[in-house]
């Protein structure tokens, strides 16, 4: 797929993966809909793209269902077309399953699995009447294996894989195409926003380090899929091995996951 001057929308796009692909594409020629919750910073992301004037700001909430048809209608709108669906946005975890109170889960999969199914479903009628059109969605390798500390978030990302692997075989002969990105530790500050057992964001708990390969690097990891028309793309560094040791030896990938921390 050639993404000069095909039409991007990017939710989860005011920092981190999201943000670093947005330059990543714009440089590459594409027109991008930029989305999340700040619309300041959008702005501020959208003025540091190749060619802003090209691009458009769409906030949006994943987890208020009821708007994502809203504004998905009104992306169309003003576009004709979405070429593809970059599903970003999301939230993550930094606690013990047993200490996690349920609201905590319901918020991580009301926005990582049902934000992202429900805004796939508004684009998608789209993209099969014209026969043409690219669904990509940023996972984790926690969507194939999971870690401690990580129960919903992990949980989240198994359901993501699960839906658009069906959605996958179901749309192929209409000429749409899903591609399941699976990225390991990649510095941003999604640590800093991670959800402890109550809800607190854990940044404002303790002091967060990002750690992990560049964003800009993930980023263009994630062109080069979309490009290639990639079904599911691992990136990252050693962690990334650690969905072949699941796959060849479950056993030992227990022994080592019980002391694992990160």
């Amino acid at each position: 797929m050639d993404v000069s001057n095909a039409t991007v929308w990017i939710t989860g796009a005011s920092s981190g993966i999201g943000e670093a692909l947005a330059y990543d594409l714009s440089r590459r020629g594409a027109r991008l809909v930029l989305s999340a919750r700040r619309e300041e910073v959008l702005h501020a992301v959208r003025d540091r793209c190749a060619r802003p004037d090209d691009h458009l700001v769409q906030p949006l909430d994943l987890a208020d269902a009821d708007s994502l048809h809203a504004a998905a209608n009104r992306v169309l709108d003003r576009c004709a077309a979405v070429d593809v669906l970059v599903n970003n946005g999301g939230i993550s975890q930094r606690s013990l399953a047993r200490e996690t109170d349920l609201s905590v889960v319901r918020r991580i999969m009301e926005v990582n699995f049902f934000g992202t199914v429900t805004l796939t479903k508004a684009v998608l009628p789209s993209m099969l009447a014209r026969q043409s059109g690219h669904l990509v969605v940023v996972s984790s390798v926690v969507g194939k294996f999971g870690t401690p500390m990580r129960s919903a978030y992990a949980a989240s990302k198994h359901a993501l894989h699960g839906y658009f692997d069906s959605l996958r075989a179901e749309v192929h002969d209409d000429g749409v195409r899903v591609t399941l990105v699976c990225p390991g530790f990649v510095a941003t500050s999604v640590g800093d926003h991670a959800l402890t057992s109550d809800g607190t964001p854990l940044g404002e708990v303790k002091d967060v380090k990002p750690t992990g390969i560049p964003s800009a690097e993930c980023a263009e990891a994630i062109a080069r899929s979309i490009e290639r028309e990639q079904d599911e793309v691992y990136v990252g560094g050693w962690e990334v091995a650690g969905v072949y040791v699941k796959r060849l030896s479950p056993a030992l990938f227990n022994r080592l996951i019980r002391n694992f921390s990160h």
